[in-house]
């Protein structure tokens, strides 16, 4: 591994801050247009879901804010490991538990269940890319996996019908 000045970690690939102002801009714009069906979010509803529906969100949202803290973080560090195996912990346990979520598609499983499927494969090919050192082949791995397991999987859920639309704009 080569060393690099603090100032070199610190700074921010474009290509990194080019994909936080997309997700930052299109969670704005998908803020704006539910706007006008909010309201308080009616937490009772999550309350009576099952517990498999209950540990998903709780993974997704812990994947969600971990993630996140990733994309932006320092690179190459202890704590970047440390809560990057917590990232992938969360994220087995999104694909996982979504397996048994099946209300799209009642007994049988739907589309977006492909993406949990695309999730369990990326993150042990993106582990293994930086076991070898392949650093961009593993960064770019775990980013696509962040944007299509968290950000377009998670989309789908505040469509009209789903629980999180019910949750927050029902």
């Amino acid at each position: 591994m080569t060393t690099r000045s603090p100032a070199a970690i610190a700074t921010f690939p474009a290509r990194r801050l080019l994909l936080l102002a997309a997700v930052a801009g299109a969670a704005g714009l998908a803020l704006a247009a539910a706007s006008t069906f909010a309201h308080a979010p009616d937490w009772a509803l999550l309350a009576r879901q099952p517990w498999v529906i209950q540990l998903h969100i709780a993974a997704a949202l812990l994947a969600l804010l971990l993630g996140t803290v990733q994309l932006v973080g320092i690179k190459g560090t202890g704590v970047h490991r440390l809560i990057g195996w917590s990232w992938v912990v969360a994220m087995v346990t999104v694909a996982i538990s979504s397996l048994f979520i099946r209300q799209i598609n009642p007994g049988s499983f739907s589309l977006i269940h492909l993406l949990s499927g695309w999730t369990l494969i990326a993150l042990p090919m993106a582990l293994f890319a930086i076991r070898r050192g392949q650093v961009a082949r593993h960064a770019s791995g775990m980013t696509w996996t962040f944007v299509g397991g968290l950000i377009v999987a998670g989309a789908f859920t505040f469509l009209p019908g789903r629980l999180m639309w019910e949750v927050f704009f029902g």
